[in-house]
C-alpha cells in the first residue's frame, strides 16, 4: 500500500533543513520531503526504504537511511514512537506534538493516526497535554512531550471474514 502524498515544494524542505542546522544533501531532501508529503503516516525504517525505492527508484543504503532518520528526529523534524512490539515508527513532526494520538492494532500491527477520529476531542486532548507539560516543566523537567497511544484490534481485523 502506497500512502497518498500531498505536494511539498522543494524550497519548503530546504527551509526546514536549514532552520534546524542540517545540511541540504540530496538524501536529506529526499527523506524529509517524503515525510512532509505523508504527514499523517508513520513509517518504520524498512517501510521508508521500500517506499523511497519504489517511488524514486533511488535506494539509500540502510546505514545512511538509519543515520539520516535519527538525525532528522534529533533535530525535531520527525517524531519517533515505539510501539508495543518495540518497533520504531517515524512521521513528520505534527503541528501539535503535545497530543498526536494514534492507534496500534495488536493483530495486524498497523499504526494509524487518530487525529481525524478524535477531531472533536482534540481541544480537550491538547489542553490536558499542555497542562501536563507545563506542570512537569515547572518541576524542572526538560524536553517534555505527550504521546497518546491507543492499542487494541482495528475494525478490519475485528470484522468476521465474509461468508461464502
Amino acid at each position: 500500500m502506497n500512502p497518498q502524498a500531498i505536494p511539498v515544494a522543494p524550497a519548503q524542505v530546504d527551509e526546514r533543513l536549514q532552520a534546524h542546522g542540517l545540511r541540504r544533501t540530496a538524501a536529506a531532501r529526499q527523506v524529509l520531503g517524503w515525510f512532509l508529503a505523508h504527514p499523517d503516516t508513520a513509517f518504520t525504517h524498512a517501510d521508508l526504504q521500500a517506499h523511497l525505492s519504489a517511488e524514486d527508484g533511488v535506494t539509500l543504503d540502510r546505514v545512511t537511511l538509519y543515520r539520516l532518520v535519527d538525525r532528522l528526529t534529533l533535530a525535531g523534524l520527525l517524531l519517533c514512537r515505539v510501539d508495543a512490539r518495540r518497533v520504531r515508527r517515524f512521521q513528520a513532526m505534527p503541528d501539535s506534538v503535545l497530543a498526536a494520538p494514534h492507534f496500534e492494532c495488536q493483530s495486524c500491527h498497523r499504526d494509524r493516526p487518530l487525529t481525524e477520529a478524535l477531531r472533536r476531542e482534540s481541544e480537550a486532548l491538547e489542553q490536558a497535554a499542555r497542562s501536563a507539560v507545563d506542570t512537569l516543566q515547572q518541576q524542572g523537567y526538560q524536553g517534555v512531550s505527550v504521546e497518546l497511544a491507543v492499542r487494541g484490534v482495528c475494525a478490519d481485523c475485528a470484522s468476521p471474514p465474509p461468508e461464502r
